[in-house]
């Protein structure tokens, strides 16, 4: 079972799990300020669950690509949508400031 460490936290999941519904799952909020109440729920069109991942994990799909390349996002960054995201091995996150999780201050590391 692939391991997903995030804010001094590791856990397991079943390998093709969603990494959006595993950190919420374990109570690892992704979501900046007032994006816990209004974000898109996991369909891919909000952007706040952007995250910086280390590990083996799905390739982004067509809404991750497009969510991530308009602003405020940079799809020159190393970010993917946490929604459209499957857990293939053990990952490590990364969550930034911002309201999408687009600036350059790591919030929390795998680490905590």
């Amino acid at each position: 079972m692939p391991k997903v460490t995030a804010k001094g936290k590791t856990v397991t999941c079943e390998v093709g799990a969603n990494l959006r519904q595993v950190l919420l799952q374990n109570k690892i909020d992704l979501h900046n300020g007032q994006a816990k109440l209004i974000n898109c729920r996991g369909i891919g069109s909000c952007g706040t669950c952007a995250v910086e991942l280390e590990g083996e994990v799905s390739a982004a799909n067509w809404k991750d690509k497009g969510r991530r390349s308009l602003p405020p996002h940079n799809r020159d960054k190393n970010r993917r949508l946490a929604c459209q995201t499957k857990v293939l091995g053990d990952v490590r996150v990364t969550k930034f400031d911002g309201f999408w999780g687009q600036g350059l201050k790591p919030l929390w590391t795998p680490e905590g």
